[in-house]
């Protein structure tokens, strides 16, 4: 059982891990850590993040809402598929230990930095009334972002990001608005099987909920008030901090 001065902590940090995970993603390189340092196994502080993802997504989808943007429609055919692969993510993660995996994730950031930099995107983004583009290729690789955000969770904003902005032409505050929907519904699957497998540490996963949430508050109406520049270039500082963390820290 953790100490008082321990969950306030884990509270501070899911703060901030938050509004960093509606803006861009990567928050969950501070929770999952946190956990681990306060003494919980790898697969148990995998599964645990889970509740304050969950907690953070539905503050950040209502938010979404009541500033007028919401598309349920899409939003919940795209985390149906996600929730397929998120499932079988899940199972591999409760096996999950130790650091092996933080290369093969700056890598993968590393790719998505390049695709949201390239590219004339702001030409590509789909206007207000009209249809997304390529919605089956979309459809289709929301099974591998839900495989990895089953998997570990870590960085799987990244994978979703780009998907829906560049693949789908998607407008990066939709972008945003999809991303939490889907992440809650497929959170929900992989919090099942992480709960059917590992020990929860429910008290450690409530108190970084109750930050997350309010993290997630703040950053779905940074997203709306601030908009896709802002959010753009969140994105890139997220992603080359950590970057570097994971490749040389």
């Amino acid at each position: 059982m953790l100490e008082l001065w321990q969950l306030l902590l884990l509270t501070i940090i899911g703060i901030f891990a938050g509004w960093v995970n509606v803006l861009a993603g990567g928050g969950s390189l501070l929770s999952v850590p946190a956990l681990v340092l306060f003494g919980l196994p790898g697969p148990v502080a995998n599964g645990t993040n889970r509740i304050a993802i969950i907690g953070q997504n539905i503050v950040a989808v209502s938010t979404f809402f009541r500033q007028g943007f919401s598309d349920f429609r899409l939003s919940a055919s795209l985390a149906a598929c996600a929730s397929i692969g998120a499932y079988a993510g899940a199972h591999i993660g409760v096996q999950l230990d130790g650091e092996w995996f933080d290369r093969v994730l700056a890598i993968v950031m590393v790719a998505v930095m390049i695709l949201m930099a390239t590219g004339n995107n702001e030409r590509k983004q789909v206007l207000v009334g009209e249809k997304p583009r390529n919605l089956i290729l979309g459809h289709i690789l929301m099974v591998g972002a839900g495989l990895w955000g089953g998997f570990i969770q870590i960085g799987v904003g990244f994978i979703l990001m780009p998907i829906l902005y560049r693949v789908m032409g998607i407008d990066l505050v939709r972008v945003n608005m999809h991303k939490v929907f889907i992440a809650l519904v497929f959170s929900f699957v992989a919090l099942a099987v992480f709960m059917s497998n590992v020990q929860i540490a429910w008290q450690a996963g409530i108190a970084l909920a109750i930050g997350n949430a309010l993290g997630g508050f703040l950053g779905a109406r940074t997203t709306v008030a601030k908009g896709a520049p802002f959010v753009k270039m969140v994105l890139y500082v997220v992603v080359a901090a950590m970057v570097i963390k994971l490749l040389f820290l």
